[in-house]
């Protein structure tokens, strides 16, 4: 990893006010995201690397959201200011070593290897907020998922794959927070990368109901309750039937446009 990706991004002395830091990162979003015809997000990592402007752009944007104070925020704003922090410095991460053929081929720096953590740069603290030094999973597992208990964080966040729920084209904000959060996991579910009903009935689904079960009710019960909650009629038809879960996997693939 660079040393600009390993360092911690300092904290800048102006803040924007929220709604101008959405629109900024709407810009950049706007410019490099875009909607393929498999239904994947993807991100033209080649053009953003080669745009010096919108490469300091985004490093300014997350110098200045570090600089924010977001204990002191409503809950929905608070929300929306972790997502779009995380999913600006996982960009960060990948286009400062792109080329590569998944995120998971970026190591964590600067703590112990730990052979039970799955290799990628979840670990590496990148930024410092309100005087705490943070990495990915301090912000997903250590604030999003403890304070907001809300199984929708997941499609929130965006870790650059395939495989993930789809990074937004635009930034989320407290306003619409709700809205677009039940916009984001219904276009999962009803996704194949969500879950698939194979031939004999049961269910195929993404891994993240497998590695994070507890916030979908803690057993394939709960992860199949939450499917049908958004599920679109014939992902629904076929869920009312009942359904046992078979299986799950994981596309870590790169959400790259020229992929």
């Amino acid at each position: 990893m660079t040393h600009t990706t390993r360092r911690i991004l300092p904290l800048l002395a102006m803040s924007l006010p929220a709604t101008a830091a959405e629109t900024s990162l709407d810009a950049l979003l706007g410019r490099h995201v875009s909607m393929h015809a498999d239904g994947v997000a993807r991100v033209a990592y080649a053009r953003w690397k080669a745009t010096a402007a919108d490469m300091a752009a985004l490093d300014i944007w997350i110098g200045e959201a570090a600089a924010r104070r977001p204990s002191t925020l409503p809950r929905a704003e608070a929300f929306a200011f972790w997502a779009n922090l995380y999913n600006a410095l996982t960009l960060k991460v990948v286009l400062d070593r792109y080329p590569v053929h998944s995120i998971r081929d970026i190591r964590s720096t600067g703590v112990p290897f730990d052979p039970r953590q799955f290799s990628g740069p979840w670990r590496t603290r990148l930024v410092a907020v309100e005087g705490r030094a943070m990495s990915l999973d301090d912000i997903e597992h250590g604030v999003m998922r403890p304070r907001f208990r809300d199984p929708r964080v997941h499609y929130a966040v965006n870790c650059a794959s395939i495989g993930c729920p789809n990074l937004r084209p635009r930034a989320f904000r407290a306003a619409s927070l709700e809205a677009d959060l039940d916009d984001a996991a219904r276009a999962f579910v009803n996704h194949p990368r969500g879950a698939t009903v194979l031939p004999d009935g049961r269910l195929r689904v993404s891994s993240i109901y497998h590695w994070f079960r507890e916030d979908f009710g803690g057993d394939d019960a709960g992860v199949v309750a939450h499917l049908r909650r958004h599920a679109a009629p014939p992902l629904a038809a076929r869920l009312a039937q009942g359904t046992a879960i078979a299986g799950h996997d994981y596309d870590w693939a790169l959400n790259d446009a020229t992929g």
